[in-house]
């Protein structure tokens, strides 16, 4: 079936000498792999592989066949170019960081459209503001309500979280954040993109960062932290 779609770059992989398997997070059908072939030879190979960068929005037409197996683009274009995130070394680890996070969450094969709208929607907001400390800890804590594993936020005032059932709780069990951490993550909670960015000192965004690591771990079957984190960490520290 032909397919005219926007799809979020998670992960391109090279395979043999000149090709690349590609993973996409799509509008239209979720989650999608596409075998593109010579990738890395002829004279327009830089282009090629301009356009699968971590998180870039492209705008394809591919051939689904829904058979499990790779599918083919048609054509590719980029949907947005972004202007800063593949310079700006903050931004680019960010985005190396979070499409790793996404990569090993994102496991529906299907339609949500939503999750794609939000994604879509916070990429831009990265590539055109500078105060983007809290970036990567708020878009993980609002991925999560689109997964499905959003905190129960109706017991906020209680002083401790408890991970695996994602609750507020009076009492602190082996599975419960400390008080000062769940302090924390009651500040996350309440912030936006566009809040004061300095609402953390750099060692609370770290204990933030273990904090959600540690939710994805317990609520996704499989999941892998990145192996970009040491880098996020020595750039944020």
């Amino acid at each position: 079936m032909l397919v005219k779609t926007k799809a979020i770059v998670l992960s391109a992989i090279k395979f043999q000498e000149k090709s690349l398997i590609v993973k996409c997070f799509t509008q239209t059908d979720g989650l999608k792999s596409y075998f593109v072939p010579s990738a890395f030879s002829g004279r327009k190979s830089n282009q090629k592989i301009a356009y699968f960068q971590p998180l870039n929005i492209l705008e394809i037409e591919a051939n689904h066949k829904n058979k499990g197996t790779l599918e083919h683009f048609r054509e590719i274009r980029l949907s947005a170019p972004f202007h800063s995130i593949n310079t700006d070394i903050l931004k680019s680890t960010i985005v190396i960081f979070l499409s790793e996070m996404l990569h090993h969450s994102i496991r529906e094969e299907e339609k949500n459209e939503n999750l794609f709208s939000f994604l879509e929607t916070a990429l831009l907001w990265l590539d055109t503001h500078e105060e983007i400390a809290n970036f990567h800890l708020i878009l993980l804590l609002e991925v999560t309500k689109l997964l499905g594993f959003y905190p129960d936020t109706s017991d906020m005032d209680l002083p401790f979280f408890e991970l695996n059932e994602g609750v507020f709780s009076s009492f602190h069990a082996i599975s419960c954040l400390s008080e000062h951490e769940t302090f924390l993550f009651k500040k996350l909670i309440g912030l936006k993109f566009d809040s004061d960015q300095k609402i953390f000192a750099g060692v609370e965004r770290q204990v933030l960062l273990k904090i959600l690591l540690d939710y994805y771990t317990v609520h996704l079957d499989g999941f892998k932290k990145p192996k970009s984190l040491e880098v996020l960490k020595e750039v944020f520290s």
